[in-house]
């Protein structure tokens, strides 16, 4: 026992050395006087917007971070560790997984061999000077500033979308389920290819809009185009906005994530773009032959090689001044990033591991005058997924399928774990850009992109056809029921104004093809029981149009009986299943409102700081909002029966140039440009008009901002 106690006090003092020994990065003034190259200012208008006005593209960069913190620099601090790989020694052991990632994938062995070779000066200069504005804003609020953060550098920006880009395919996912009690998968053997599986076929998906309207489908010769990302509501992939000037020609204005900076989907004055998830399979996961007598070497081509193996430390944070370092195994094969488990040695292989440039395509895309080279910057290829929707003055529109597709061999099925012993597997070659899944100017002149197959994005006849692509692809064809109505509105509507554009984005209903239709009437039709609650139930049911209006009093039981939510599935194919939520969830309405028939808008509401509002819209619809959200078998914060909406529409612009060319655009956030200061007055200011489907106008002139100026300054006055 004395021994014992003796061990715990040397790792107490241990751990109080290390704790005290943590540095403080560089002082304030030297972070400052730093600042003093950049040439900025900062313009906020009437909404908190910040316009960032600079002299150089760099200068703009270090406005935008000094901005950004000011509005969400808990989010933005976080990121930085997270990109290192030292999350859980700020927040706990929850985040070590997380922290064993990023030193798996050895993002920062890619970061330090490629960050002055890949990225041009101009980009690094911007990274660098975005890190310089996080690091200015830190440096004059220390008390906000963890242990270890500064200073944040320009590499740590690029780290950012190295590491999380893939998640957006599903990376993150594919790793933990290596780490499951028993294999998932089974090993392909070449027979008949199946194809390639994707994440969004089972169940309802959460995702995005995008929408492009040409002149010729317009009454009065105008191009129409709507931004309308779904992302959660908060945290580190919730949607900023933010307008960006230089002297050099960058004039956008947009959505930013915390850590980006660049302008990721929005426009300038000559065109723009929206972004929506994909689903290519970009990931494969190889299962390694190992040599009996060396547990660290694979067969590959009829030879042992040998794995590369790393002994790395998790730092971790156990409680007040105590840490813990933790050591794990981290390995790689020819294919690439490999985890070993008693169930087997599996390798890792996705698309685009060699790849930092993101930043510097987006960068392109945002300076881009016109079709030419914003599709230039496509080539790049840098962005590794993500659809796109393009529109601009001249009344080009265009829908491009865009993702680092590999050129697999045909035979196996790619949906299973692959053989990793033959270098037939290892695929080292990507899908041209001119062969991606793509439509320019389509004869119907609408193109649609709501997470749904590239193969129906317009109408019949203008979308890319499915056989001509290789199932290996792993190209996804469901549909979701937004690209259901999408192509509903937009395709029987020959003629489209202004307004009913705008109409057919605050969509509010299923498809009668839906799979939501198809739960309702598989309640409506199952045979009668003796509970009321459920006969009055699936009366409500019976008389639903489904629509998801705040007034609409079918839309709460329907809803929280079938269950759709950003988790996908739902309860459509199980009777069963759908009558015991209606009596679980029912009841809850009946002891909280005294009725099975509540408006949905007393179910479904936008809460932030004192507002507390009713919304419209649901899960999948093209008026998004998601409040039904399952976590462990049951609907979250649903006790009182009511369901904060925590995301979908969020960041929205609706941009339209008219028949000579001028642009107009309206915008409008969920909840205000404040992202983390309950005690600003654009905290939740812009969320009335958000849930009356409202929006405020885009000012780009300087004399515009000027008329709606809340204040202007230079960063750290």
């Amino acid at each position: 026992m004395v021994r014992k106690f003796l061990a715990a006090l040397v790792l107490v003092a241990l751990s109080l050395l290390v704790f005290a020994a943590l540095p403080n990065g560089p002082s304030s003034q030297s972070l400052i006087e730093r600042a003093k190259k950049y040439d900025v200012r900062i313009l906020r208008d009437n909404w908190g917007v910040p316009h960032v006005f600079g002299k150089r593209d760099a200068d703009v960069g270090y406005g935008l971070g000094f901005a950004h913190a000011e509005d969400d620099f808990e989010t933005l601090q976080e990121g930085v560790f997270l990109v290192r790989g030292t999350l859980a020694a700020v927040k706990g052991k929850e985040e070590a997984p997380t922290d064993y990632i990023v030193r798996l994938l050895r993002v920062w062995d890619l970061i330090e061999a490629r960050y002055t070779t890949d990225l041009s000066p101009e980009i690094r200069a911007i990274c660098e000077a975005y890190a310089d504005g996080l690091n200015h804003y830190a440096a004059l609020h220390r008390d906000r500033v963890l242990p270890g953060l500064l200073p944040v550098t320009g590499k740590d920006v690029v780290a950012g979308f190295v590491f999380k880009g893939p998640f957006f395919f599903g990376l993150d996912n594919r790793i933990r389920e290596l780490f499951a009690s028993e294999r998932r998968h089974p090993v392909s053997r070449k027979t008949t290819a199946r194809g390639a599986g994707n994440s969004l076929t089972d169940g309802i998906p959460p995702g995005s809009n995008a929408f492009a309207v040409a002149p010729k489908r317009t009454p009065d010769g105008k191009t129409h185009l709507a931004i309308n990302s779904h992302q959660p509501w908060e945290g580190p992939v919730a949607w900023y906005e933010a307008h960006l000037h230089s002297e050099e020609g960058w004039d956008a204005t947009g959505g930013v994530f915390p850590g980006t900076p660049v302008i990721l989907l929005g426009h300038n004055r000559h065109l723009g773009w929206a972004h929506t998830v994909n689903s290519p399979d970009l990931i494969d996961i190889y299962v390694l032959e190992m040599n009996p007598d060396n547990p660290n070497q694979y067969r590959f081509d009829g030879e042992w090689k040998d794995l590369e193996v790393r002994r790395v430390g998790i730092r971790v944070k156990l409680w007040g001044p105590f840490f813990w370092t933790v050591k794990r195994e981290t390995l790689w094969s020819l294919y690439g990033p490999t985890v070993r488990q008693e169930h087997g040695v599996y390798s890792i292989r996705y698309a685009g591991m060699d790849e930092i440039r993101q930043v510097e395509q987006w960068h392109r895309m945002n300076k881009a005058r016109n079709f030419e080279e914003w599709q230039e910057a496509l080539k790049m290829r840098a962005i590794l997924s993500f659809n796109c929707v393009y529109a601009d003055k001249t009344g080009t529109v265009y829908y491009l399928y865009n993702a680092r597709l590999p050129i697999r061999a045909e035979g196996y099925d790619w949906e299973e774990y692959l053989p990793g012993d033959t270098s037939e597997t290892l695929w080292t070659e990507y899908l041209p850009f001119e062969k991606l899944p793509q439509v320019l100017n389509p004869q119907s002149g609408f193109v649609v992109s709501c997470n749904n197959s590239p193969f129906r994005v317009s109408a019949e006849g203008d979308s890319p056809r499915e056989e001509d692509f290789s199932k290996t692809l792993g190209i996804e064809t469901h549909m979701t029921n937004r690209s259901l109505r999408a192509l509903e509105l937009f395709g029987g509507d020959s003629s489209i104004t202004e307004e009913e554009f705008l109409a057919y984005k605050f969509d509010d209903a299923y498809s009668k093809d839906s799979e939501v239709a198809r739960a309702r009437e598989a309640l409506v039709e199952a045979p009668p029981t003796d509970d009321p609650l459920i006969e009055e139930g699936t009366e409500l049911l019976r008389k639903w149009d489904l629509r998801t209006n705040a007034e609409n009093t079918s839309t709460a039981i329907a809803l929280l009986s079938i269950h759709p939510n950003p988790d996908g599935g739902h309860n459509g194919g199980d009777v069963q299943g759908m009558r015991e939520n209606m009596v679980k969830y029912g009841s809850i309405l009946k002891e909280n409102f005294g009725r099975l028939d509540v408006p949905w808008g007393e179910v479904n509401r936008l809460i932030r700081g004192d507002v507390d509002l009713p919304l419209d819209g649901a899960a999948d619809t093209l008026r998004a909002t998601y409040s039904l959200i399952i976590r462990g078998g049951s609907l979250l914060g649903f006790e009182k029966g009511r369901a904060q909406a925590r995301g979908g529409d969020s960041s929205m612009f609706m941009v339209t140039w008219d028949s000579e060319g001028k642009m107009t655009s309206r915008a409008i956030h969920q909840f205000g440009s404040a992202t983390l200061d309950p005690n600003s007055p654009h905290y939740d200011d812009q969320a009335p008009l958000f849930a009356r489907k409202e929006f405020r106008p885009v000012l780009l002139d300087e004399t515009e901002i000027r008329a709606h100026l809340e204040r202007e300054y230079r960063p750290g006055e």
